[in-house]
């Protein structure tokens, strides 16, 4: 595991500069079960471009989430973001020991991370063997400056958790979209699937191929510009403005002034990743279907909006769909919030591996 000891079980704890969601899985054969959930309001300015910088207040929403989902597990799972974490997937001969693979990958790894290797965090994972020459293995090499780790483990530290894991939120979000396949043509066999994870300040576009990501984007764009047209359009503040946005109750110009304009943002947001993804490789085709996640995802009637816009089949995730929910899961809210668990669902299956 990326970063940490196998432990088990995790909870997958997905720190965002909107909230501190918290997910524990348990699992019976094929059938996964939310053992309990809760989810709090990350403190103003305590994350800054996914960076932690006020560790004490993250340290305390952690401590509230923990109190209300009610878990007695103290082992976590949590990411740092995708353009914090170097990537890279090297050849090594397949005749190599468990731990001459080690080695090598140590030898090797200064070529492939520009800082300091004693300003680092790495580790690797081995893919399987290679493609076109199954004498060589694939191996994946990951790497983060230290103190995106530090930080992350302060706060939890601090909330009296253990971080055993520390993911990439790209991986956990790929991790995650096994949850998805019952929404996905042929269970996403041979398919082609966009999944638009809509977050907070940030959203993340991935292709899927077979399951497995063959192209990722993070782009500025978020749930937050939203709020902050909300405070801006009715004098509101932060807090008084995502609660509005959540439970209803703006005025009647709001859709027509507010909230279309942003969902307009959202279709071109989408549409513009498309093209990107098509001008990366030769011979990429459209998606087949587009998954849309995140809290984004809950404004009614974007699915098909965006569908209508891009002109591919669309739909809105549901990483629950197939599960079942404890009732302490239940009374937290968590089938409400179930579009913007992906990462935090992700990081908890990683106590499964």
């Amino acid at each position: 595991m990326l970063f940490g000891a196998k432990s088990r079980p995790l909870l997958g704890l997905d720190i965002t500069t909107s909230s501190v969601k918290l997910v524990e899985l348990g699992k019976s054969g094929d059938q996964y079960r939310v053992e309990s959930y809760s989810a709090e309001p990350t403190p103003v300015n305590a994350i800054n471009e996914k960076n932690i910088v006020d560790s004490e207040s993250v340290a305390e929403a952690i401590r509230r989430a923990v109190k209300r989902a009610g878990t007695k597990t103290t082992d976590v799972a949590v990411a740092i973001s995708g353009d914090a974490a170097i990537t890279k997937v090297i050849q090594l001969p397949a005749s190599l020991s468990e731990s001459d693979i080690e080695g090598q990958v140590e030898l090797q790894a200064d070529q492939y991370i520009p800082f300091p290797m004693e300003e680092v965090r790495h580790d690797f994972e081995v893919i399987g063997h290679n493609a076109r020459d199954e004498d060589m293995l694939d191996v994946l090499l990951v790497a983060t400056r230290t103190e995106n780790v530090e930080q992350r483990q302060a706060a939890v530290e601090s909330a009296g958790l253990k971080a055993r894991v520390i993911d990439v939120e790209s991986f956990a979000l790929e991790n995650a979209c096994r949850l998805l396949t019952h929404q996905m043509p042929d269970q996403g066999v041979n398919a082609t699937v966009a999944v638009v994870d809509f977050g907070a300040s940030s959203t993340t576009f991935s292709v899927l191929r077979n399951m497995k990501v063959i192209y990722t984007r993070d782009f500025a764009f978020g749930g937050q510009q939203l709020t902050e047209e909300i405070m801006r359009t009715y004098g509101l503040s932060m807090e008084d403005a995502g609660r509005a946005k959540k439970e209803g109750g703006l005025p009647s110009n709001f859709e027509p002034e507010v909230l279309d304009p942003f969902i307009d943002d959202m279709c071109q947001q989408v549409s513009r990743s498309l093209q990107f993804f098509l001008a990366a490789g030769g011979g990429r085709e459209q998606p087949d279907q587009i998954i849309v996640c995140g809290g984004c995802a809950n404004i009614p009637g974007v699915d098909e909006l965006i569908a209508s816009r891009v002109g591919i089949p669309t739909v809105i995730g549901d990483p629950l769909g197939q599960m079942k929910i404890s009732s302490r899961a239940k009374s937290q809210g968590v089938k409400k919030d179930a579009t913007a668990l992906l990462t935090a669902l992700g990081l908890a299956l990683r106590s499964f591996d």
